[in-house]
């Protein structure tokens, strides 16, 4: 894979950051970029690591409406197309992604590096970002994927402050960090369990949440493997001075009541804090969080 340019990187700014929220459909997208969100990511009918998300984008036409949306509203779109790739699956790599390349698609989150390769190759100026499906947690990854062309990393959810904050000291790719949402018991890529007990790889997007389910312990029930979601309102602050830039919310399968919420939340806490602001988490917008939480 060639690597990029490193005057097309974007220089890391204090204090500057993105929103970035999920789209399981058109109506989730526009709802998102109403709700203040910089930028979108979704993916298409294929090769993307929620298989399952209830997407009304369909139809390629769709799909390119969403990109012309969020485009006449000054944002960004990503799509992801971060699941592992089946040998024979290669051949039409091309014509599925010309259609979205032709019409401005900001950037694509994949898993797989030969189709990175082949990205690269066939469209040089497209953002590629390392998917969090790529287990990236080191500065020493990190800097694997500079010479791999990507031009961001979507971070391990497992990374502390500390770790963020020692990647970007050591890299100049714009780092992308999870903030809100479902967290993995397991590492990100790197789990078989739906795939073991169920026959359905999380690596090609069919994850079964097993680790949702109840099991037996000692003869005790109870759902031990479940994580508590991830929220981090409280450390918007902390996250930008690390040197986090993309500000991640979960939920590709969530409602376009969940997502309109937690982005207009997470909006007006973010502005404080990039505005260098102290402030104080209301128990109303926390109680807001707990209503609208979903699964997916």
């Amino acid at each position: 894979m060639p690597i990029q340019n490193k005057e097309n990187l974007k220089e890391k700014e204090p204090y500057k950051a993105e929103l970035l929220a999920p789209a399981a459909s058109l109506e989730v997208c526009k709802v998102a970029v109403f709700a203040g969100a910089d930028a979108i990511y979704m993916g298409g009918q294929k090769y993307s690591a929620r298989a399952f998300a209830k997407s009304s984008l369909s139809e390629e036409d769709e799909l390119l409406e969403a990109i012309h949306f969020c485009h006449l509203y000054k944002k960004k779109i990503y799509m992801t197309l971060n699941t592992l790739f089946k040998e024979g699956e290669r051949k039409e790599l091309f014509s599925y992604m010309d259609p979205y390349y032709e019409a401005g698609l900001d950037g694509v989150i994949i898993q797989d590096l030969g189709i990175g390769k082949m990205l690269a190759e066939a469209y040089p100026d497209l953002p590629l970002h390392a998917s969090t499906q790529m287990t990236v947690h080191t500065k020493e990854a990190v800097g694997l994927m500079e010479t791999l062309g990507m031009e961001r990393v979507v971070l391990s959810r497992e990374c502390s402050l500390e770790d963020i904050s020692d990647i970007a000291k050591a890299s100049p790719l714009e780092l992308e960090v999870f903030i809100h949402g479902s967290m993995c018991y397991s590492y990100s890529g790197a789990c078989f369990m739906s795939s073991l007990l169920g026959g359905r790889s999380g690596n090609r997007g069919r994850c079964a949440g097993t680790c949702r389910l109840c099991y037996s312990s000692k003869g005790k029930k109870g759902n031990y493997l479940s994580m508590k979601d991830m929220f981090t309102l409280d450390l918007l602050k902390e996250l930008l001075e690390a040197g986090a830039y993309s500000l991640k919310i979960e939920g590709r399968m969530k409602s376009a009541l969940y997502t309109g919420t937690v982005v207009s939340i997470y909006r007006k806490y973010l502005d404080l804090a990039l505005q260098g602001r102290s402030y104080q988490v209301s128990e109303e917008d926390k109680a807001l969080l707990k209503e609208v939480y979903d699964r997916g």
